[in-house]
């Protein structure tokens, strides 16, 4: 094997790849622990020291994934997310760049790009978003027509919550979320007993329907990128079977004898 094959099966191991799981999670506990002051004066030091030794641990391990690949590291997008993270880390947090230290915890997003099955939702999620935008794109008109409706409605009434479009947008925007939506409700009924029926219809459609549209979406695209992922495995099982069997052909006509 050559140096750079080796590299390649060291970085590739499953005890390496635990390994980097494992100094994730520690290092994120340790940023944890330094937003304690009580914490980060007993122990500031050895923290400080901990997370410099982890951080030249994640710089190695670039180096030698970019020494085993070469020029095949940059045309993966996951690697170029843990460069831009280990870059970020680099950047000194001093100065005018004191803003940045609060970056560092950015480095335990290196967990979707360290194990697969979080590079599997990310990359679901990622192909969802055409169709979350266009659904984003249907609950804003349904926001704005609902918007305008209950300024025209209950502007009198309830201006602290209705009184001119913009507080119609985030008051209904925080109806949406499920936020006190009754006790705005009650509060525009005490005038209007039927305004029910809009809040209940705008709840039904914002929140319920709404909400199962992006999670369908979004469970299409993971089960699309499933698909995706699995047929180059069944690729090679049927390469692997035609091969057995064409082994077997031959043998058969081996052991026949000719006339």
């Amino acid at each position: 094997m050559t140096a750079q094959e080796r590299v390649r099966a060291f970085v590739d191991a499953p005890w390496f790849q635990t390994a980097i799981i494992g100094l994730i999670l520690v290092n994120a506990a340790m940023l944890g622990a330094e937003t304690s002051p009580r914490i980060l004066d007993s122990y500031g030091g050895a923290l400080h020291r901990a997370d410099t030794l982890i951080l030249g641990v994640f710089v190695l391990e670039l180096v030698l994934r970019v020494f085993a690949y070469r020029l095949a590291f940059f045309r993966d997008p996951w690697n170029w997310f843990d460069l831009a993270i280990v870059v970020i880390a680099l950047l000194p947090a001093s100065g005018p760049f004191a803003v940045l230290r609060v970056l560092r915890v950015l480095r335990v997003l290196r967990l979707l790009s360290v194990i697969p099955t979080l590079r599997h939702v990310v990359s679901g999620l990622l192909r969802a978003l055409p169709g979350m935008a266009s659904i984003a794109l249907l609950v804003s008109l349904l926001l704005y027509v609902s918007a305008v409706m209950a300024t025209t409605l209950f502007q009198h009434t309830a201006p602290e919550y209705f009184g001119d479009l913009l507080t119609s947008l985030f008051t209904l925007f925080q109806m949406m979320t499920g936020d006190s939506w009754g006790a705005i409700a009650k509060t525009v009924m005490a005038h209007h007993p039927m305004a029910w029926l809009f809040f209940v219809c705008y709840i039904l459609a914002s929140t319920f329907i709404a909400l199962n549209l992006f999670i369908a979406v979004a469970v299409e695209a993971l089960e699309d990128d499933g698909d995706e992922r699995e047929a180059p495995d069944r690729h090679d099982a049927i390469l692997a079977e035609l091969r057995a069997l064409r082994a077997e052909v031959g043998e058969l006509r081996r052991d026949t004898p000719t006339p």
